[in-house]
């Protein structure tokens, strides 16, 4: 018998997955006292990418949003994550502004972190993990699972040994992007991976694609992993991780315990999925399983992605031709893992050999520089012809020879115009005319309004269904007198 211990993807994976890192700090912060006094070991948080979404796309200020998330929270570690060479770009970062992005984070009150590396610097992660120790914080080295012929037993078990060698590395986290990891595969990835771990403990996260993230869980417990990241179920499953209330409850029926109060999954849970309806947003997901998306692997988030960039080409019905196209690639690009930026990066080129009706007619620069090195060593080499294509495109000359800068934080301060770290990050993030309308919106507010009702959903499907040019309702409280206007 095991005590598992639980971190919460409520407010990070399951509002990206779902929610397209569209939570704003009111939709939260209701509930997310409640959430603190659950028991959780760690609450996940804050991440790059959403800092940009939350500036660009509902103008609020993330790090007035995260102070506010934080001091509801003071009873639970919480976590932020941080891509080893880079912020939000699919670009590389100067290492002074990640290790300053890291040092306002931790001024901010974040004290967990998981690093992550799709091409494994593990130099950058070292680094980062020992600017976190400055202030005592608990650092995560992430080991990206990916199921390709050269991502095998032996390369993780090489990964976690490497990782786990710094002294400033507390636990290791198996990420499992696509949900693919099943028992028989676990069997013999888990034991090499804690063969290496020096003893520390093995964080677990699955994304519920194919629906099998659940049992993963529980198969991941009898080799030994005690750490398992699970959502409130209206931000759970499908492409985000799975439930806290199921596994809570797998965890009582196989014989192992936690320390979760399960009486306060209901509000939390009522809470999300009353705002995510008001807003629009899916809450409540399943999946099915899909064979077609073992052999892509593009994380939940990133089919949103592809779904809209083809509705730009009124090429909807296309989808399906992508994602092959998406699994083709990966094989000629020499399977680089599918998470951020290179999910993007070989789905976006499959949308644009589809769209284009030839492949590799056009090339994106990060593509270049993917094949260039700038991001690391790939984990198998390109192949032949499709380097070629790529190292002759009519970009590739002038992208290659500007190799990533590495200014000092004060040449990066001097370029912004500020001393200020926290005003440096964001200016770094987004253009001017995206702070200033976040500026112009004011402060975050604190709470959303909860815009929907059941009268309002009865009158919405009696406006759906509705053909007269006149309807009228009345009660003893109304009468609502509806005119339909011709067009």
């Amino acid at each position: 018998m095991a005590f598992i211990e639980f971190l919460d993807e409520t407010m990070r994976d399951g509002q990206q997955s779902l929610w397209g890192m569209r939570m704003r700090a009111g939709m939260a912060l209701p509930v997310s006292p409640v959430i603190d006094r659950t028991g959780f070991r760690v609450i996940d948080l804050a991440g790059s990418s959403m800092m940009e979404v939350l500036i660009r796309h509902c103008q609020e200020n993330p790090w007035e949003g995260l102070d506010l998330l934080v001091q509801s929270m003071p009873r639970t570690p919480v976590r932020g994550g941080m891509r080893s060479n880079a912020s939000v770009t699919f670009g590389v970062t100067p290492d002074s502004l990640m290790d300053a992005w890291m040092r306002q984070l931790n001024r901010h009150g974040v004290r967990s972190y998981w690093i992550y590396d799709v091409l494994y610097n593990i130099d950058k992660i070292h680094r980062l993990a020992k600017v976190a120790k400055e202030f005592g914080s608990e650092v995560a080295g992430t080991i990206l699972y990916f199921l390709s012929p050269v991502h095998t037993d032996e390369y993780y078990a090489d990964k976690a040994d490497k990782l786990s060698a710094s002294p400033n590395i507390d636990t290791l986290l198996l990420y499992d992007t696509a949900g693919t990891l099943d028992k028989e595969r676990l069997k013999t990835l888990v034991p090499a991976i804690i063969g290496n771990a020096r003893g520390k403990k093995i964080e677990f996260h699955s994304n519920n694609l194919l629906g099998m993230s659940a049992k993963a869980y529980l198969d991941a417990i009898d080799l030994g992993i005690t750490i398992l990241h699970t959502a409130s179920r209206p931000m759970a499953n499908g492409p985000s991780v799975p439930s806290t209330e199921i596994m809570a409850k797998n965890v009582e029926l196989t014989g192992h315990t936690h320390g979760l109060n399960t009486k306060l999954f209901k509000p939390v849970a009522e809470h999300f999925e009353a705002v995510g309806k008001a807003a629009g947003y899916p809450v409540n997901q399943y999946s099915e399983y899909d064979v077609l998306s073992i052999e892509h692997q593009i994380p939940g988030g990133m089919t949103g992605t592809l779904k809209a960039q083809l509705v730009q080409h009124n090429m909807s019905d296309k989808l399906d031709e992508v994602l092959v196209e998406t699994a083709r690639v990966r094989r000629e690009l020499g399977y680089p893992g599918m998470a951020t930026p290179f999910s993007q990066l070989v789905g976006t080129l499959a949308v644009l050999n589809v769209v284009s009706g030839k492949r590799y007619a056009i090339i994106p620069d990060e593509v270049i520089q993917y094949a260039g090195g700038f991001y690391g060593d790939t984990v198998a080499p390109i192949e032949p012809n499709v380097l070629d294509k790529i190292m002759t495109s009519p970009r590739a000359k002038e992208v290659l020879s500007n190799t990533p800068e590495q200014p000092t934080i004060e040449e990066l301060r001097k370029r912004y115009g500020t001393h200020d770290d926290d005003e440096l990050i964001l200016r770094a993030l987004v253009p001017e005319a995206d702070l200033e309308r976040m500026r112009a919106a004011g402060p975050v507010k604190k709470t959303y309004p909860l815009l929907s009702s059941t009268e309002l959903d009865q009158v919405s499907r009696l406006m759906r269904i509705a053909t007269a040019p006149v309807v009228e309702i009345k009660s003893s409280s109304m009468n609502l007198s509806l005119r339909r206007h011709s067009t």
